[in-house]
């Protein structure tokens, strides 16, 4: 092999994933730089690379070296040093600091760095704080590096290695040799293929147990995020075989196993009318049958609300407040003063938010003390602004506890409640509607207010539409649409998916209308159209600003059209040039609207809530995003927690709603064309709704009532648990 030996001068290219990296390198002899291509472990400008590797000839990018093996040395000359620390490598060292740091030692920086860090206060600019900072950056640094040394040749990148030394510490090579499958459920971000190509270059065989089991756990990771709550046992093991490439032996034991572990649940589904066995993740089965106990018990135990009469509080109520209410909502009046849990359910226009206001001035002159949630801030907000009563998130409301890793709020320290009141729960999955009745005392009233027709939450279950299914709780429908309502396009439009019917596509000539269809069939065309619409029509025509007022939802993330190829599109439309940092192949640039793809407790921002980037430090390394109601700092490894956000997926947007979106919608998007997911889209504009793509998309889209069934056993274990407890009190 060639061998060759440079600095790197910069980075064009790096992949997190695998290390790959297109970088240009200062050989001496050399009058150009060269460009370097393959797995490069941690590469930072500055570093001295020893490669060997063979010479090759690009057709387009002319001659390049690619690297089979490489080794990494810190930068000997004061130039490479003043690149090495200008990278971002150290919090609190950005390029002027960098510049300083090397003007006053030179060559001899890094020995300062490892000796005599004190002796950083004769720089410039540098405090007793700043010194500390740059001093524990450089040991981290300096650890890090070890741990990377060690995995390099394991195909961990460099972000993965940080968070490994972040979870595990000085412990990270022990437990990586020990059982690299612990990365997998330890650390966000590492999953099981990413640990199991890990585990094949420490020696880990095919058909280890370790494998078998985290293979299992990891299947049923992915069905949960597909909303199962179990799976039959026969199609889990054909799914891991698949995906494991072992026999059915194999994972018929690591399930056994784990079962021992205490780590999955199984049960028979003869027990609720099937066949087999169900397989479960312990935590969710826990949850699932949890909510059912709980709600059954609420259901039979007596309520704190004093008794009334209700026609005498129904009246007084339209009396005092002029409200003249339906049928339907009377009766929900009544029900919520004489049952123990009821959902209100409905569709845009019918009223429940103006229910509501009756129902919570009812209380108030009863002097119950009431708590309004939401699962997301925006939908608490929103909840806040319609009925005056002040709302939180489900999060806030039980106090969660970052330094503990669980909610304040449980059994043990319940809710100081007589009613509370959740609203869009369609978004609440099993997990946190646990939490959240396990922190209700046995005598409070439980509200649950939601459309049952939008998409079901984005965490596994579908707790609305199976308590509803169940049979076991009064539930009052509304289905009248209010008079005013009926004036917007965009209600009656939802109105007309949800009855399988397609919306108006022309719009109104007697005033300015707020639903539009803009009939485009070529994806590329309809991206045009798009960010003509979002740049220039929307903004000028409803004077709404194109970032914060306007959002555009798409059905999936692939596809010319997609939320992938909309967002580099829009990003690049919208804020094209800016202080900038990139990860992952995504570029964050100050002012950017961003996205939070997980529940990160300790930052208080949770799963698609939304944010505009305010400030990027290159000295210390962080991005500070401006949420609804808070600011949250990000450092460089955790940014794989966000996304660019000017397109976001239908299913993220749950719980939101825009003044304006804008919704493409293409054959491409086959596989999700499908009749909730559109009438959610549709239901998430308040003031303006436009459609762009074809109509035989929409009719597919109308049509399909949509195949896909989650697995839970929700509403037969709540018909169980209620039959059982009411023979108990029989006997």
């Amino acid at each position: 092999m060639d061998e060759l030996k440079g600095r790197i001068e910069r980075i064009t290219y790096s992949n997190e994933e695998n290390g790959y990296t297109v970088a240009r390198i200062a050989v001496k002899g050399r009058r150009d730089l060269v460009t370097v291509v393959g797995a490069l472990p941690s590469p930072q400008p500055g570093q001295e690379l020893q490669l060997k590797g063979e010479w090759t000839n690009h057709p387009r990018f002319g001659e390049q070296f690619q690297a089979k093996y490489c080794t990494t040395s810190a930068p000997a000359t004061a130039a490479g040093i003043r690149k090495f620390l200008a990278s971002g490598l150290i919090k609190g060292v950005g390029p002027v600091m960098a510049g300083r740091i090397v003007d006053t030692f030179g060559e001899d920086t890094l020995r300062i760095l490892d000796e005599e860090p004190e002796r950083l206060a004769e720089v410039e600019g540098i405090g007793q704080k700043r010194v500390e900072m740059i001093s524990r950056g450089w040991r981290e640094h300096q650890e890090i590096r070890e741990v990377m040394l060690f995995l390099q040749d394991h195909g961990v990148s460099t972000t993965y290695a940080t968070k490994i030394f972040k979870t595990y510490g000085k412990e990270a090579i022990r437990i990586v040799q020990d059982n690299p499958y612990r990365l997998a459920t330890d650390i966000w971000g590492i999953g099981f293929l990413t640990a199991d190509r890990i585990a094949a270059k420490f020696g880990f065989e095919k058909d280890s147990p370790p494998r078998v089991r985290a293979g299992v756990l990891h299947v049923l990771d992915e069905l949960a995020e597909e909303g199962h709550v179990y799976y039959p046992r026969l199609d889990l093991v054909k799914r891991c075989q698949e995906m494991l490439e072992v026999g059915q032996e194999l994972v018929e034991q690591g399930i056994d196993e784990l079962q021992r572990e205490r780590r999955v649940a199984i049960e028979p589904l003869s027990d609720f009318g099937g066949e087999g066995e169900a397989v479960s993740l312990r935590q969710l089965h826990r949850c699932e049958t949890g909510v059912a106990e709980k709600l059954a018990e609420m259901l039979l135990a007596p309520k704190s609300i004093r008794r009334v009469d209700t026609d005498k509080a129904l009246e007084w109520v339209q009396r005092t407040y002029c409200l003249q209410l339906t049928s339907r909502q009377a009766d929900a009046v009544r029900r919520s003063l004489t049952d123990k849990v009821l959902v209100i359910t409905g569709g845009p226009g019918t009223g429940k938010s103006f229910l509501l206001s009756a129902i919570l001035r009812v209380m108030g002159r009863l002097r119950a003390v009431v708590q309004l949630a939401a699962p997301t801030g925006r939908a608490a907000k929103r909840m806040t602004e319609l009925t005056g009563w002040e709302a939180k998130t489900i999060h806030r409301l039980l106090e969660f506890d970052p330094g503990q890793g669980g909610f304040k709020k449980d059994a043990a320290h319940p809710l100081s409640c007589d009613l509370l009141v959740v609203d869009e729960t369609s978004m609440v999955d099993t997990r946190l509607m646990y939490h959240l009745l396990q922190a209700l005392k046995l005598d409070a009233t439980l509200v649950l207010v939601g459309d049952e027709n939008q998409l079901p939450s984005v965490g596994p279950g579908n707790v609305l539409k199976d308590i509803i299914g169940s049979g076991t709780v009064p539930v009052v429908e509304l289905t009248e649409i209010f008079r005013q309502a009926r004036e917007s396009s965009i209600v009656v439009g939802a109105h007309l998916v949800n009855q399988g019917q397609l919306p108006g596509l022309t719009p109104r000539k007697d005033k300015l209308d707020d639903f539009f269809f803009v009939q485009e069939d070529d994806p590329q065309n309809a991206v045009e159209r798009i960010k003509h619409l979002v740049l220039e029509r929307i903004p000028k025509r409803f004077r709404l600003d194109p970032i914060s007022e306007v959002q555009v939802l798409a059905p999936m993330n692939k596809g010319a059209a997609g939320v992938a190829n909309l967002n580099l599109e829009l990003q690049q439309a919208l804020n094209p040039e800016g202080r900038e940092v990139s990860r992952g192949g995504k570029v964050f640039r100050s002012g950017d609207k961003v996205m939070q793809l997980r529940n990160n407790y300790h930052k208080e921002v949770f799963n698609g809530d939304i944010g505009r980037v305010v400030s990027l430090d290159s000295e210390t390394q962080e991005v500070k995003i401006r949420f609804e109601d808070k600011d949250a700092v990000y450092e460089q490894s955790e940014l794989d927690e966000l996304v660019p956000a000017y397109c976001v997926s239908i299913h993220k947007s749950q719980g939101s709603d825009f003044p304006a979106v804008v919704l493409p919608l293409l054959t491409q998007h086959y596989v999700m064309l499908q009749r909730n997911l559109i009438y959610t889209a549709i239901t998430r504009g308040k003031q303006l709704v436009v459609l762009v793509g074809s109509s035989k998309a929409l009719s597919i889209a109308v049509k399909n009532r949509g195949s896909h069934r989650r697995l839970t056993l929700l509403d037969e274990r709540l018909k169980a648990e209620i039959a059982g407890r009411g023979a108990a009190a029989r006997h």
